[in-house]
């Protein structure tokens, strides 16, 4: 193909999905320029997710309300279980001095990444990074704290760790997780039954990109063909993967859910 010619001749720079990343980063200073973490400082890469939309401000964007309804509620412990490099977990870092944040991940180069992270954000002593999150390891976290907050995206594992009747804590718990059908089938209504008698809880479905949406442009991105950056501004996801926005319900009001 004419393309694959071109490519062979092409410097590593200009390829187009690495000049696409090296535009963001120099045109955003390697910033998160919009959304509820802006301003936090990333580095050059990202851990098992795409790096551009996060740098854009446009990573699971459905998410910003929630997040910053989340943000509003001031709560002192934060847990981030799969946080690979720390968008969640240092973007509410600094969105909630007030937290300790823990943040679970199970890669060795994401933990490495997260702790430069913190540091680059001045938040390293207010998160601790622990490995993989196992029942008994959350347990002795929470079983004590008041009202908490979750973050949890951890490819289906969601299925074993968020389960109420082992943990009663969760009950006091705001919980934003992405489930993962394709995974483990069913995982989606078995948590939405297992949280509807304690908390309100609202589905959030992924929306798409578009192309038109990537903000920086130069003479030699104009040239490239559509799909990159129709990669640029997507999350590589595979398959309709929904979020469960979970609050706690005071007292003994009748479950609702949406």
């Amino acid at each position: 193909m004419l393309s694959d010619v071109v490519g062979a001749f092409v410097p590593r720079a200009y390829k187009p999905k690495r000049y696409l990343t090296n535009l963001v980063f120099t045109r955003s200073g390697g910033r998160v320029v919009g959304g509820p973490f802006a301003g936090t400082m990333y580095l050059r890469e990202s851990v098992g997710s795409a790096l551009i939309p996060k740098l854009l401000g446009m990573y699971e964007r459905e998410l910003a309300d929630v997040l910053e309804e989340a943000c509003g509620l001031q709560l002192p412990l934060i847990l981030d279980i799969g946080a690979a490099e720390g968008y969640y977990a240092i973007g509410l870092a600094r969105r909630n001095p007030q937290a300790r944040v823990v943040a679970f991940e199970a890669d060795d180069a994401g933990c490495d990444a997260l702790r430069r992270m913190a540091d680059l954000n001045g938040v390293s002593g207010q998160i601790e990074i622990l490995g993989r999150c196992e029942i008994d390891h959350l347990k002795a976290i929470v079983s004590a704290a008041g009202t908490f907050l979750v973050i949890c995206d951890i490819e289906g594992y969601e299925d074993v760790l968020l389960q109420p009747e082992l943990m009663p804590a969760l009950d006091r718990a705001y919980i934003i997780v992405e489930t993962h059908d394709a995974v483990v089938p069913g995982v989606t209504e078995r948590i939405r039954q297992r949280f509807a008698a304690s908390h309100d809880i609202r589905t959030i479905l992924p929306e798409p990109r578009d192309p038109s949406e990537f903000p920086y442009r130069s003479l030699w991105s104009s040239v490239f063909p559509r799909r990159y950056l129709d990669w640029a501004v997507s999350e590589w996801r595979t398959e309709q993967t929904p979020w469960l926005w979970m609050k706690p319900r005071a007292g003994g009001r009748p479950a609702r859910v949406d």
